[in-house]
């Protein structure tokens, strides 16, 4: 029986911008179960909600705080007990975002761990007498030096995300039991946050500079030895329950690093950022990314397919803005082998938000840019580069229509809402029939019908002068898809086959010949009439 998530396409939940139900600027989880059945009617086969515990929010939730609560500005556990009842009786599963490496510096772990060096919980965490060079990810040294004790502590990120000493069994069996505690609760798997961070190398020897880059080279901090044993171990207790998920952020771009995190006793995916996080468009990276990952992963791996998330700018900007070329992006998305992951709003093609001050930013990047900006650069050199780092500019509220604050909330969100809401809404493209929404809708539909596009493997996968081409093949059927990113007509040799059209976003019918002319930005699905 093939596994229902190689099945599924699934919809990010940014939990704070999503939808305000209680009227505090706030998302939540009763305005999330009130959209279920747009997400139904969306198509979409699962969701990956962002962290929803209590948290300070130093980093948006992703220092959490108990692992065992519901932050109150998202409601109740009851609230996510009816949300997580009314999502399964729409046959959508849910995913919950679940931090492993570390925790907040308010958790009560961490309180007890700095409170002495010899209480019980100081190995929880990672202690030193002595800082190495180790520099966070999000700016500046990794070590924090704590006056009440005389040591540093390590954290990879914000000085108030304590990283956890997974060496420690006990750390191990304390956060088991958290993961066994949702999964009680029936969440059907998580999204695990930098798991490849959960080990360092133990020697803390110096990380080496690179000085053609002017960096530090994360050597020693990330992907060590030993990090391969505690996935398994993971997946090994999740998958004890039937049917749980497991997908991972493995932060690389390198193909040959993510590829030892899936597959059979590992993780069950992980977020290919090799492919999803390209910069700038370019559609022959876009297909080397794609042929690079076929040629690497064995046959019990599939990659995810992804290009916008809460950490990222939103495709439709980075690619320059075409909303002809966001449904082609769409149609890769939900046609090319991978379980796909939709980004709340990208379906009605939102655009990133840039803040006119840096008093409007709430992402804690941003805000470390502009501070160390500022020391050297102008106000508006710091805050075009606070920009450029900070998170914000796809965070803010999903806009369902072009009421007051985007039909997000009665009251002025915790972030702003883009002046573009008024036009780009979910009300405004329910009702049009070409719009990007109605786009979405069919191809979730078709990749339902068309069982090639969920499990099928590449018969052909093809480059040129523009045009990304692939047949996907299985017991049943053969389906062809063109996506054709150029300005120009391409040709697509069909062959002496009859085909038919299952859907395009340029044209409702085609004429059988040997070859078909592909429009400038069309994405052209087509069925083999028999195989």
């Amino acid at each position: 029986m093939v596994k229902w998530w190689k099945q599924s396409a699934f919809y990010e939940i940014y939990m704070p911008s999503f939808k305000d139900a209680n009227g505090d600027g706030v998302g939540d989880f009763t305005g999330i179960t009130s959209k279920l059945d747009y997400l139904k009617e969306l198509g979409v086969d699962g969701l990956w909600l962002t962290p929803f515990y209590p948290s300070p929010k130093v980093d948006n939730g992703y220092d959490i705080s108990d692992y065992y609560g519901i932050d109150p500005e998202y409601g109740t556990m009851e609230d996510f007990e009816y949300f997580i009842s009314e999502a399964h009786k729409r046959n959508i599963k849910v995913i919950i975002d679940l931090v492993l490496n570390h925790t907040s510096s308010m958790h009560q772990w961490f309180q007890e761990s700095k409170s002495s060096r010899n209480h019980p919980k100081r190995d929880w965490y990672i202690w030193k007498d002595e800082p190495n060079n180790w520099e966070s990810f999000f700016s500046g040294s990794a070590w924090e030096y704590d006056e009440n004790t005389g040591q540093y502590y390590y954290h990879a990120f914000a000085k108030e995300q304590v990283d956890l000493n997974w060496s420690n069994p006990e750390v191990k069996k304390a956060m088991f039991d958290v993961m066994r505690f949702w999964l009680d609760k029936g969440v059907d798997g998580f999204r695990l946050d930098v798991i490849n961070f959960l080990k360092v190398n133990d020697t803390f020897r110096d990380n080496p500079f690179d000085p053609e880059k002017k960096e530090q080279i994360h050597l020693y901090d990330k992907d060590q030895e030993g990090i391969l044993t505690v996935i398994e171990e993971i997946a090994e207790e999740v998958h004890q329950y039937p049917g749980k998920f497991l997908v991972g952020e493995v932060g690389s771009e390198d193909i040959d690093i993510l590829k030892r995190y899936s597959g059979t006793g590992k993780l069950d995916v992980s977020f290919n950022f090799n492919i999803g996080s390209i910069s700038e468009f370019n559609s022959e990276q876009l297909f080397r990314r794609l042929a690079e990952t076929e040629q690497a992963y064995d046959s019990d791996q599939m990659p995810t397919l992804f290009f916008s998330s809460h950490d990222m700018s939103r495709h439709i900007s980075r690619f320059g803005g075409s909303e002809d070329r966001a449904k082609v992006i769409a149609a890769l998305m939900l046609t090319a082998k991978g379980v796909p992951f939709i980004y709340q709003g990208d379906e009605i093609g939102m655009l990133d938000w840039i803040a006119d001050d840096v008093s409007e930013m709430m992402d804690v990047q941003g805000r470390l840019a502009y501070g160390e900006a500022i020391k050297a650069k102008s106000k508006e050199e710091a805050l075009a580069l606070a920009n450029e780092r900070s998170r914000d500019k796809s965070r803010t509220p999903m806009q369902w229509s072009a009421e007051n604050y985007a039909g997000f909330s009665e009251v002025r969100p915790w972030i702003a809402v883009p002046a573009e809401s008024l036009g780009i809404n979910v009300q405004n493209q329910q009702k049009d029939p070409q719009s990007m929404l109605s786009f979405y809708k069919c191809l979730l539909k078709l990749r339902k019908r068309q069982s090639s596009l969920q499990t099928g493997e590449y018969e052909f996968l093809k480059y040129k002068d523009g045009m990304i081409s692939f047949m996907r093949r299985n017991q049943i059927e053969r389906t062809m898809v063109a996506l054709n990113f150029s300005e120009d007509v391409q040709p697509l040799y069909i062959g002496e086959k009859n085909v038919s059209l299952l859907l395009s976003n340029k044209r409702e019918a085609i004429v059988n010949g040997a070859t078909l002319d592909v429009l400038p930005n069309e994405a052209i699905i087509l069925k083999e009439d028999s195989i």
